[in-house]
């Protein structure tokens, strides 16, 4: 009897697959990559046309020997690594580490593990895809040259610590922008005006909202102008003119694409983009389910497709019409509109490999955050073959004097697919009763305006799943690597996450403004977006991937000889202090951390006296005179407090100014190139 070899990149898909096949197939697992660029040096031969020196990954000899020995007594190995770029390039560098002849090496990809699936990858084996390869090459080649040329330059020169990164730099620089707006955004005022109306034979009032005249929709500026429309309105008769009943539809949600899964995932579940992926993994490896053994139970997670395969969609609309009945069945495929086509779309959405198996079925054989994931994926996709959601819709125009106030209100009448899926946008019905028994002329009672001042919002900070969609918006990085990106400058301390939200520290201050001034192109996002666009043409076969090489590296080179010249002027030295090291009496001087800075006595290592580092900004505490310092949150968010803290209370996000406000005494606090008062009844602003 034959005897073939089945490879895969993990363990877990081991046991999986296993049971699929015969005895006649053995299944061995790579753990990932067995080969790389080596660490300790840029691993490219920028000499030699760009040619990339693959070493064997350290830890990985024994894998390759025991995958050597299997390979041997095989008549035929099949690399059935993921059906990505990714997945693609290992299963090259397993053919190259193992020495595979073309006539016995054949390449298999499946969506899903299951036993149709991975049956059916058999009978489609086929040769390596070595545009995919490159495709990926190029890439791991350009991340290399980015991080391996601007990282040393950036800590010879500037001693903090620093490094870089070609997709997490430009990821950076979008928190930062977005830091720059919200820090110098300046809240105007408005207002709203609101009133209570008495229904004839209805208890509860009816809310309506001033909307303008009967021309046009007007926005109230400040109390002056709504004190004047309240004046006018003081003998007025408040008459129903005008009420339209009509129909809005909700559509069906798109099953999950890898970016969507983790928007919504943060959103709901309260995942960060790592998490959500790590679950994913799991549940597409392969969970041991009672009864059945381990199961693959969702189809691959990294895509940026919305498509469905034929069958799955068959499965689900038979699935739907069983348990909701025919009119929740969709009328058409519910697939993102053809735009500019990525890659990808060759892989199918991310849904359940068989929607018949139910969140509630397999709840005992999984975690609780594996059930919560699946639950949201299955229920994504479940809706996504449904009928959209109907409401009823009426709008009551009501004529008071020369003004219009109105009301709208909603009703669902068909639940279809929000039976089972509800996002956070769903409608909430209000004044429902209320407005069957309103008619054109019915006659209300006023019974109070409820005016109010409101500011204007500053945009919000990036979370990881809003920082994922406009990653994905702008064309950076793929569905593989908004997660990576985001968990780096996590880790490296540029970002601070505090209660979803994402914040520059001091150290991501530092790395910004230094890629800005010395790698423009580099943090530039229309240039990595294009450089994105070029990778899928390597993937397409329509560009060769060193041409990509060649076009990038010079420029590169260029700009760090330039910076090695430049960077020089802003290398910073120890600053001395006047804090006295209390251990051997030196002047301690200010030193630069993965945290930031913090004091430190010149006489290390003899002495290794350490100080956290308060910096003064020259502003006396408006609570109880002491200095205002620089401080830090946990996990290094800067703020500003008192020197006093604990015993003084006094913080700030925004900068004190030392000046106090004319209108209300509040300290101002500098926004941009203005003075703002950050009471929240005072919209004091005036130039610095």
């Amino acid at each position: 009897m034959a005897k073939y070899l089945v490879i895969v990149e993990s363990p877990t898909k081991v046991k999986t697959i296993k049971k699929f096949l015969g005895s006649n197939y053995e299944v061995a697992a790579s753990n990932g990559h067995v080969r790389d660029l080596p660490k300790s040096q840029l691993g490219v031969d920028v000499e030699n046309d760009y040619e990339p020196k693959y070493i064997t990954i350290r830890g990985k000899g024994d894998i390759l020997a025991s995958l050597r020995k299997s390979a041997k007594k095989a008549d035929k190995v099949y690399l059935a690594t993921d059906p990505d770029r990714e997945g693609e390039a290992i299963s090259w560098h397993l053919a190259q580490a193992l020495k595979l002849d073309d006539s016995k090496m054949n390449r298999i990809t499946f969506n899903e593990i299951t036993k149709n699936a991975v049956k059916d990858s058999l009978k489609h084996a086929r040769e390596i895809d070595m545009n995919l390869v490159n495709a990926q090459q190029a890439r791991r080649i350009l991340d290399r040259m980015v991080g391996y040329r601007i990282s040393p330059l950036l800590w010879a020169k500037v001693k903090r610590g620093l490094s870089a990164g070609r997709v997490q730099s430009v990821a950076l620089r979008i928190i930062a922008d977005r830091e720059d707006e919200i820090n110098s955004f300046i809240p105007e005022e408005y207002w709203s005006l609101d009133a209570d109306f008495t229904v004839p034979g209805e208890k509860k009032p009816l809310k309506a909202k001033f909307y303008g005249t009967d021309k046009k929709k007007m926005l109230l500026h400040n109390e002056e102008e709504v004190k004047e429309i309240l004046a006018k309105l003081e003998n007025a008769e408040y008459q129903v003119c005008d009420v339209k009943k009509g129909e809005r539809v909700k559509k069906a949600p798109l099953p999950f694409t890898t970016s969507t899964l983790q928007q919504e995932a943060s959103k709901v579940l309260n995942f960060s983009t790592q998490k959500t992926m790590r679950i994913a993994q799991q549940l597409y490896e392969g969970v041991d389910i009672k009864g059945n053994g381990t199961v693959g139970l969702i189809t691959y997670l990294r895509t940026d497709s919305t498509r469905i395969s034929e069958e799955a969609d068959q499965a689900a609309r038979t699935y739907v019409s069983e348990n909701y009945g025919e009119n929740y069945v969709a009328e058409g495929n519910n697939e993102a509109k053809k735009g500019t086509k990525k890659i990808q779309d060759a892989h199918e959405a991310i849904r359940p490999s068989d929607i018949s198996r139910t969140p509630v079925l397999v709840k005992e054989s999984l975690s609780r955050d594996q059930f919560r994931l699946y639950q949201l994926i299955w229920k994504r996709f479940t809706a996504s073959r449904m009928a959209n959601a109907v409401y009823e819709t009426t709008q009551v125009k009501i004529q008071a004097g020369e003004y219009h106030f109105h009301v709208s209100a909603s009703r669902l009448s068909f639940d279809g697919f929000m039976s089972v899926y509800v996002d956070d946008s769903a409608e909430k019905e209000e004044n429902n009763v209320l407005l069957k028994g309103i008619g054109t002329d019915t006659v209300l009672n006023l019974k109070e305006f409820h005016p109010e001042q409101h500011f204007t919002q500053p945009p919000a900070h990036y979370t990881e799943a809003a920082l994922v969609k406009t990653l994905e918006e702008l064309g950076i990085g793929r569905p593989s690597t908004y997660a990576p990106t985001i968990t780096t400058i996590i880790a490296r301390r540029y970002v601070a996450k505090e209660n979803k939200n994402l914040y520059m520290t001091e150290l991501g201050e530092v790395v910004n403004s230094i890629m800005k001034q010395a790698f423009p192109s580099i943090v530039d996002v229309n240039f990595t977006a294009y450089l994105e666009a070029l990778l899928d043409k390597v993937e397409e076969g329509t560009v060769k991937w060193k041409t990509v090489i060649r076009n990038f590296y010079p420029d590169l080179d260029e700009l760090v000889k330039k910076a090695e010249k430049e960077l020089e002027h802003v290398k910073i030295e120890d600053e001395v202090t006047d804090v006295i090291c209390d251990k051997c009496g030196r002047n301690m001087v200010i030193k630069y951390g993965p945290h930031g800075k913090f004091l430190a006595c010149p006489g290390f290592p003899e002495c290794k006296n350490t100080k956290p580092y308060l910096e003064k900004i020259g502003v006396a505490c408006p609570k109880c005179g002491k200095d205002i310092v620089i401080r830090k949150t946990k996990k290094g968010r800067k703020y500003y407090g008192c020197e006093d803290n604990p015993d003084c209370d006094y913080m700030s996000w925004q900068k004190p100014s030392g000046k106090l406000c004319p209108k209300c005494g509040t300290m101002l606090v500098e926004k941009g190139n203005k003075l703002v008062c950050p009471g929240e009844a005072c919209n004091y602003v005036e130039n610095k």
